[in-house]
């Protein structure tokens, strides 16, 4: 018969680095007694494995300007706590912390502040103006439950300002121009995320925002974008291809000729095969569907809405394709939207609509960015869920 002992051990690293400061991991030992088969004789196996849970890393890469914001506030909503930057730290800090998240910006691994950049002729998208070695480091402490002092890129003064302590939270989410390209990173990622935004989309959201509340020029705005357009054809775009889910924005196809991007046509492209990820699904799993919803059940103004899904090819991995292309009259009638979709990962009937009704007045809300991004967030807590769930199995297992 085979006798099992637990033991606890703690390992203190008392040297301060980087990486952070005086770490204690504990440890469980597992030690199981075998008889050998010979009188009084008894061999012992001993294994180890790590007591505290591991961080669950999501990344969320996009342009600037192209909503991962509004997008970080609706995901730490759906895990409760309101996220706010770190209590009596830099008050130009880019990190939100809530009960369950940490949010960072990888901004603050730029290896060169503004004036650096410019003096190189480099762009922040540009590989060169970034530490990916600083960043992998980090990013897999944190994974394995170790503090880091992170650098902080402080967007007002366009300087690097001295580290902050982050602490490991149970979810990790990296948000910026590069959470996938480097492979050590992308390789720490439980899910990831592209906010890809079509140039007519971002010329149209960029002419609003810098023309009506900024007093640009039309023609500053199109030498901004094509200033930025090489470096992130080459650096940022590609990242795509690797996003477990990709919203896609696009001008609507609803209007002829439009080019104002208020009425936007947006795609939710799911990876298949993704462990702990199943994608979401308009009537029945598989088919192709086109459906208008518009009529007693769902108020519609012009130009409509019309919805789409079905089975396609994204860089050569099947993926499942979620469209929706117009915008709501009324987030209440949602529900009878959300009834028709299945594997939502809702908690309850209407999670979906409370969550929109709840951030009403953010950006998106009466458009598929703001339902996909809300449906995204909860299938990242559903991740989350089954990821802790498996490795409490895998825990018990070892025990046995």
């Amino acid at each position: 018969m085979a006798v099992s002992t637990v033991y606890t051990c703690s390992i203190s690293t008392p040297t301060k680095s980087h990486l952070g400061f005086n770490q204690k991991h504990q440890l469980i030992l597992y030690t199981k007694s075998v008889n050998n088969g010979k009188s009084g004789g008894r061999r012992s196996s001993i294994t180890c494995s790590a007591a505290a849970e591991k961080t669950v890393v999501i990344g969320l890469a996009a342009d600037s300007g192209c909503g991962k914001s509004t997008f970080m506030r609706r995901l730490t909503s759906v895990f409760g706590g309101a996220a706010e930057p770190p209590k009596g730290g830099n008050p130009d800090s880019n990190t939100l912390i809530s009960d369950m998240t940490t949010v960072i910006c990888l901004d603050d691994y730029h290896s060169l502040d503004r004036t650096g950049r410019k003096e190189k002729g480099v762009t922040a998208l540009d590989p060169r103006a970034n530490n990916f070695d600083l960043m992998y480091e980090q990013v897999k402490a944190i994974k394995d439950g170790v503090a880091v002092e992170k650098p902080i890129y402080n967007h007002v003064t366009g300087l690097l300002d001295p580290p902050e302590l982050i602490k490991p939270p149970k979810i990790l989410v990296i948000e910026g121009l590069h959470p996938m390209f480097d492979q050590r990173v992308r390789d720490l990622l439980d899910f990831s995320i592209y906010l890809d935004i079509s140039n007519e989309v971002k010329f149209a959201w960029k002419i609003q925002r810098d023309m009506a509340e900024r007093g640009h020029s039309l023609e500053s705005i199109k030498a901004s974008i094509e200033a930025r357009k090489p470096d992130f054809d080459a650096y940022i775009d590609p990242q795509k291809q690797h996003a477990d889910a990709v919203i896609e924005v696009l001008p609507t196809q609803l209007i002829p000729d439009d080019n104002e991007g208020k009425v936007l046509r947006v795609r939710l492209i799911m990876k298949e095969g993704v462990k702990h990820f199943s994608p979401v699904y308009l009537f029945d799993e598989g088919s192709t569907i086109s459906w208008i919803p518009c009529g007693r059940k769902l108020t519609c103004s012009y130009p409509g809405i019309k919805f789409a899904y079905g089975p396609d090819t994204y860089f050569g991995h099947e993926v499942s394709v979620l469209e929706m292309d117009g915008q709501f009259d009324r987030l209440d009638e949602l529900i009878y939207v959300e009834s028709h979709l299945s594997n939502l990962s809702s908690k309850f009937y209407g999670e979906v609509t409370q969550q929109m009704l709840k951030h009403g007045d953010f950006p998106g809300s009466n458009n598929g960015t703001g339902l996909f991004q809300t449906i995204v967030g909860l299938k990242i807590r559903d991740l989350y869920e089954q990821i802790v769930a498996s490795r409490a199995e895998a825990l018990q297992t070892a025990k046995a």
